[in-house]
C-alpha cells in the first residue's frame, strides 16, 4: 500500500508542477489610455490578452471624456504617460525607470514642461 501512495503523491505533484509551469508562461498585458482634450487617463496591468488591458484602460479614461486613445501597451513589461504644455509622449521598458524615461524623452520631442502623469507595470 505505501507503494501506491509513492505513486500517487508523485503523480500530484507532477499535475501541480505542469499547472504551475503553464502559467509561468503566461503573458501578462497593461495599457494606458489618454484623452488629449481633457488629460483624463485610464490604465490597467495583468490582463491576459492585449485588447483586455487596452479596453480596461479606454473604459476607465472614458468614463471623463470621449476621445480617449491608447498610446502605449506593454507585455510583461512596464508603460508610462508623460504630459507636457501643448503634447504627450508614452514609452515602455523593462522597469518603471525606463519606461518614464522613454515617456518623458518622447514628450519632449514635442512639447515643453513634461512630467510623469501615469505609470504602471505588469507583474511579470
Amino acid at each position: 500500500m505505501s507503494g501506491m501512495r509513492a505513486v500517487l503523491a508523485g503523480s500530484l505533484f507532477c499535475t501541480c508542477v505542469l499547472v504551475d509551469a503553464g502559467r509561468a508562461g503566461a503573458d501578462n498585458y497593461g495599457a494606458i489610455a489618454y484623452s488629449p482634450s481633457t488629460g483624463a487617463h485610464g490604465w490597467s496591468y495583468d490582463y491576459g490578452s492585449r485588447a483586455a488591458a487596452e479596453q480596461m484602460a479606454l473604459s476607465t479614461c472614458r468614463r471623463y471624456a470621449s476621445d480617449c486613445i491608447v498610446p502605449i501597451w506593454f507585455r510583461n513589461a512596464c508603460g508610462a504617460l508623460a504630459v507636457g504644455a501643448s503634447g504627450y509622449g508614452s514609452g515602455w521598458g523593462t522597469s518603471r525607470r525606463l519606461a518614464e524615461n522613454f515617456a518623458l524623452g518622447s514628450c519632449r520631442k514635442r512639447t515643453g514642461g513634461c512630467g510623469i502623469r501615469r505609470w504602471a507595470c505588469t507583474t511579470r
